[in-house]
Formats: structure tokens, C-alpha cells, sequence
């Protein structure tokens, strides 16, 4: 069984690995595509042309949207950041859904609990095959464990429940890690999106203030500065938005984790505790 379960987690931690791998390089291509074939296609603006290679000259932007194509380079890398926090966000929202099992984990422990007090060992790893999910996976191995250990006649009552226990804490070994898996991504975006967001403004000022030394045409020379700082702006926006999301759907994705290994270690005390109450 145990065999079966490293097989079936190393398949799992392969899967999430790849996807940690392709994810941010496939969503930051995703980013450049967007920022330069989308919100920098020439019907969007009145004045450009093709030249400049991956960053063509464009004015006169005809949208809100298309202005943040003027915000510079820093702005696909962001939109990239962005995509790579939704990715994350959906893939550990089906993870931890996944994890949660099919109903509540109180209500799935106390049943168990009934079925065990009845000393009716199947009936609780129905349940377990009915919940799924962490919880249900590793009450589930400390079932099986427990079932065999009724029929032991080597162990001492104390050698049986650490057995039981033992194969807990392996079962929830493995859980664990899947739980959190992804979770650092979430995080490091929430540190340096609104950083990147700072960066790619005031490498935007730094480009206004440059032209507005250029040109002495004074009102049009101060309309083009503010027209330049609101660009740049688009940078702040942007970064301060992804970190707010990321540090959202972190705290969210937490909790939701912190409830499920509440709903583990409960199983498991609830496994040890039966065990030496009722067979002694």
C-alpha cells in the first residue's frame, strides 16, 4: 500500500512540477503577446509605425487600454506576473478543492467515529471512500493499519496505536506537501509586483522628464510630461493590483489549508484514541 501511495504522489508531484516549470515562461510570452499584438496593435493608436522591432513606436492612443502599451517595457513583464497569479490561483483552487473531500470533514469524523465505536471497521472505510479528499485519504491508512492491528496478537495495546499513528503521520506526510505546494509563488508575487509596478513608473518618469528636457515648447512640452507620468502610472496600477490579489487568494488558500490539517490531525487522534479505549 505504501508502495502504491509513493507511486501514486511521486505521478502527482512530476504533474505539479511541470506546471511550476511552464507556467511563468508560458505566461509571460502570453504577456508580451498580449502587450504588443493587443493593446499595441496599430488600429488602436492614430500615429505609428512597425519600427523599433519588439517595442514599435506608437501615439496617439485611442483607448484606455491601448496607453497602457505606452507605459513601456516593464508592463508585459506585469501582465506575464498577472497571468502567472491567476494560473497559480486556479491550480491550487483545484488542488485544495480536490483536497477538502466531498463533504464536511467535523461531520465525516464523527461518522467514523460512530462506526468505530460499533466496532464495524469496514463500514468507517466506506465512509472514507465516500469523503475522499486529504482527510478521507489518510483516515483511510490509518483504517487499514487499525483494522490489522485488531488481529495482532505480537503487539502490546501501546505497539499498536504507535502503529496506528506511524502510518498517520506517513499518510500525512504525503498530503501535506501537496497542500502547499505552488503556495511560494503566490507569495513572491505578492512581494515584488507592486516593486516591479514602482520600477516600470519610474523608468517612465525618467523618460518624460528626458523628452520634456528636449523640448522647449512649453504648454505642449508640459501636456506631453503629464500624458508621460500617466503612462507610467499604468506600472504602479498594475503592480499594486496583481500583489493585492496574490495576498488575497494566499491568506484564502491558507485557511482553507490550516482547515484541512485541523481535519487531519483530528483523524488521527480520533484512530489512536478508539483504539486504545476499545481494545486494550
Amino acid at each position: 500500500m505504501a508502495e502504491t501511495k509513493s507511486a501514486a504522489t511521486a505521478q502527482g508531484t512530476k504533474s505539479n512540477n511541470m506546471i511550476s516549470l511552464l507556467a511563468p515562461v508560458v505566461c509571460l510570452l502570453a504577456g508580451y503577446c498580449i502587450w504588443r499584438f493587443i493593446l499595441g496593435a496599430g488600429s488602436n493608436f492614430t500615429v505609428g509605425s512597425e519600427n523599433g522591432g519588439f517595442w514599435p513606436d506608437r501615439e496617439g492612443p485611442k483607448t484606455a487600454l491601448s496607453k497602457m502599451y505606452l507605459g513601456g517595457v516593464i508592463v508585459p513583464i506585469l501582465i506575464g506576473t498577472f497571468l502567472t497569479m491567476l494560473t497559480f490561483v486556479i491550480e491550487r483552487f483545484l488542488t485544495i478543492k480536490k483536497a477538502s473531500g466531498t463533504g464536511s470533514n467535523s461531520d465525516f469524523v464523527r461518522k467514523v467515529q460512530f462506526h468505530l465505536a460499533n466496532k464495524n471497521v469496514d463500514a468507517a472505510i466506506a465512509e472514507c471512500d465516500k469523503q475522499k479528499g486529504s482527510v478521507g485519504n489518510v483516515m483511510k491508512a490509518g483504517l487499514h493499519r487499525y483494522k490489522a492491528m485488531i488481529s495482532d496478537n505480537t503487539l502490546s495495546t501501546e505497539q499498536k496505536v504507535m502503529a496506528i499513528q506511524k502510518e498517520v503521520e506517513e499518510a500525512t506526510s504525503l498530503e501535506l506537501p501537496m497542500l502547499e505546494k505552488n503556495l511560494v509563488f503566490l507569495s513572491t508575487i505578492a512581494s515584488i509586483a507592486t516593486l516591479m509596478g514602482l520600477l516600470g513608473t519610474v523608468l517612465g518618469m525618467i523618460r518624460s522628464f528626458s523628452a520634456l528636457g528636449e523640448d522647449s515648447g512649453g504648454g505642449a512640452a508640459a501636456s506631453k510630461l503629464s500624458v508621460g507620468i500617466s503612462e507610467a502610472l499604468y506600472n504602479t496600477a498594475l503592480g499594486i493590483g496583481t500583489s493585492a490579489f496574490a495576498i488575497m487568494f494566499y491568506n484564502i488558500f491558507t485557511t482553507k489549508i490550516d482547515g484541512i490539517t485541523y481535519g487531519i490531525d483530528e483523524s488521527g487522534f480520533t484512530l489512536t484514541q478508539s483504539f486504545a479505549s476499545m481494545y486494550k
